[in-house]
């Protein structure tokens, strides 16, 4: 029982927690004057952490590198970008609730901070791992290497190197973990309270990303490290031991939030592994066929163990009393052969009938296994079996390889059961072929779940002697795409009628520079000579859909919602989300459409600056929406804007 403290609160250790809630990268111990351990603050990286620019002072005892202040820097620092929708591209576009967007991932995750803060409940990212060769991301703290020789030492005043440049020295590691660092940060922020990240990761910086996470996490809130088998084997020169496995690094916002859910308890073969081969010979009638249809998912055992000899050793042989059946689409599957003798299943063929719904059937490549399933629950495991998915990608892609070692959806299957519920919102953030995408459109047709994805990829180019670029993909995003479209197709082709409303579509949107001409932001900058530009301070490339898109990720408002366009009066009036925003970007409004679109009472409203002749048009703006919604008349000025 514990003891009355009889003592005011720790108003010092009080502020420590908040502000470890919100920056837990400047939490570190310390020693009090007993010289015990305890929590304080790391000063340096609480002031980087609040300034736009690199603070001076010595990178001392902490996990660090050369950029990594400069790194947190460009976290936080504001961009002038813009999300472009592009509805000729997507797939469902009108009604999809899912994102595919292209663009470097630092910049993506900025402009997701407004609209999807705190919403994602699951993030999963397989980032590039780190083999030496330089990024592509042109990243502002990336350095030459002349740069990073200077500030590491590496010569000495007679320009001899003082070591040699291999994978342990700093800019080896330096850049992956700066280009890390910044779009954890920004991930984070994203996540549910109750929300958990996924990253896949090889040995070459494990342990750095481990550091990078319980900076950025907070220790307190690491789950596990997953360990997948994925089966490769590397043989040749050089190769001491093996390695056939990844790990997978699993974090919490917030642990004690934080609730992974059960699992199914491991399905069963039904082929009796533990028998001798002989054992058919006493117990035929547990050696029968199943078949089973694809297309209807429909089981059936059969009878066969008296129609042929016992030392048969042909998997293939075809009953001819069964032709019908398979003439019919079924497939027949048998427990298979050891020693030219039959093996058995465990069940028998009555036990089989009265468990039927029980069985379930998995396809590996060209063959067909059964298995059972067992009852109850387990928490999941950490050791994972999951080989890497390119048969699948072949089998979208009429066989070609398009893609090199992409994650099984299998994998990504269990990720998702462990980490999310039928609603969540899933983010990868670092894409690839799409997996992820395919994975959860997957999940959704087998458990009747609602879950809505976010990709982002950035479009790095396929090179020209790749499978992929010979198949007409110029680069990685045109190949993601494309598997998302082809694979939901496919799942609900094989999923039938239980799966005709799955969600398997998605809004393509491309990062480019901001919607508005310099002189919006800077007008004071423009000369006389420039008045010419400032009769309308958006882009000429731009149309209304730019700017309703750009208007959402300032307002904060999600991506994936529906919206309308109709005529009124001769201007077009975009209602989104059914009045979460109404925007109206035609010139010269008539002011009965602005009383229209007063009327219907929107969240928010806005419209183009020179749509409006004068500043007392302006504020008569202001007038008719106060008259309309007086309950709202105080808040008016900040739900009505002009762009």
């Amino acid at each position: 029982m514990d003891k009355m403290k009889f003592e005011t609160p720790d108003m010092t250790a009080e502020n420590i927690e908040k502000i470890a809630e919100l920056f837990p990268n400047c939490v570190t111990e310390m020693r009090d004057e007993n010289g015990k351990i305890k929590h304080g603050i790391n000063f340096e990286m609480l002031k980087q952490m609040l300034s736009p620019d690199v603070v001076d002072g010595d990178e001392c005892y902490e996990f660090t590198w050369v950029g990594k202040k400069a790194s947190i820097a460009e976290a936080n620092r504001p961009i002038r970008k813009t999300l472009r929708p592009c509805p000729e591209e997507s797939k469902d576009w009108d009604t999809t609730e899912n994102l595919y967007i292209e663009g470097d991932k630092l910049e993506v995750l900025k402009l997701l901070q407004e609209s999807y803060l705190g919403k994602v409940k699951m993030i999963y990212i397989d980032p590039p791992y780190n083999t030496g060769n330089d990024f592509i991301y042109a990243d502002d703290f990336m350095r030459s290497q002349q740069e990073e020789n200077e500030q590491m030492g590496m010569y000495d005043e007679d320009e001899n190197r003082l070591f040699k440049n291999t994978d342990s020295n700093g800019r080896f590691h330096s850049d992956w973990c700066s280009m890390m660092y910044s779009r954890l940060m920004l991930a984070r922020n994203l996540l549910t309270d109750d929300g958990v990240i996924f990253i896949s990761i090889d040995d070459n910086e494990q342990a750095n990303l481990k550091k990078v996470c319980d900076e950025i996490f907070g220790e307190a809130n690491y789950i596990v490290e997953m360990i997948n088998i994925t089966g490769a084997s590397q043989n040749g020169e050089g190769v001491k031991i093996q390695k056939n496995t990844e790990s997978c690094l699993v974090y919490a916002k917030n642990y004690n939030l934080c609730t992974p859910n059960k699992v199914d308890k491991a399905d069963e073969s039904l082929r009796n592994l533990n028998d001798s081969p002989t054992a058919f010979i006493t117990r035929p009638e547990m050696g029968y066929t199943i078949y089973y249809n694809p297309q209807t998912k429909d089981i059936k055992a059969v009878k066969d163990y008296d129609k042929t000899k016992i030392e048969t050793n042909d998997e293939k042989q075809v009953y001819t009393n069964d032709l019908q059946l398979i003439n019919s689409g079924y497939v027949p599957i048998r427990p298979g052969y050891r020693s030219g003798l039959l093996n058995r299943w465990r069940w028998s063929i009555e036990t089989f009938n009265e468990r039927i719904d029980e069985i379930v059937i998995n396809r590996n490549q060209d063959k067909y296994a059964v298995y059972f399933k067992q009852k109850g629950y387990n928490p999941p495991k950490n050791i994972l079996n999951y080989t890497v998915g390119t048969s699948e990608i072949k089998l979208l892609f009429n066989d070609n390889k398009v893609f090199d070692f992409p994650k099984s959806t299998k994998l990504l299957q269990y990720l998702i059961s462990v980490g999310t519920d039928p609603n969540s919102l899933i983010l990868d953030f670092f894409s690839g072929s799409a997996t992820t995408a395919h994975a959860v459109m997957k999940f959704n047709a087998e458990d009747g779940g609602h879950r809505k994805f976010i990709m982002v990829q950035l479009p790095e180019p396929c090179d020209e002697k790749s499978e992929a670029y010979k198949a007409g993909y110029k680069n990685i995003c045109e190949i993601g795409k494309e598997r998302i479209r082809r694979a939901g197709e496919k799942i609900k082709a094989e999923s039938g009628l239980v799966a005709q409303n799955l969600d398997v579509g998605f809004r393509v949107l491309k990062l480019a520079d901001s919607n508005m001409k310099d002189v919006y932001y800077a007008a004071d900058e423009y000369m006389q000579s420039n008045l010419l530009d400032m009769v309308s301070n958006i882009k000429d490339d731009r149309n209304d859909l730019d700017l309703l898109f750009g208007c959402l990720i300032d307002w904060g408002l999600p991506l994936s919602m529906p919206y309308t366009s109709e005529q009124i009066e001769g201007c077009t009036v975009h209602t989104y989300n059914d009045g979460d925003l109404i925007a109206c970007f035609d010139a010269n409004i008539p002011e009965s459409v602005v009383k229209e679109i007063a009327s219907r009472k929107p969240l928010r409203a806005v419209f183009r600056d020179s749509s409006f002749a004068s500043s007392p048009s302006k504020i008569n703006v202001f007038e008719i929406f106060k008259l309309y919604m007086p309950e709202d008349a105080d808040d008016i000025s900040k739900r009505v804007r002009v762009i």
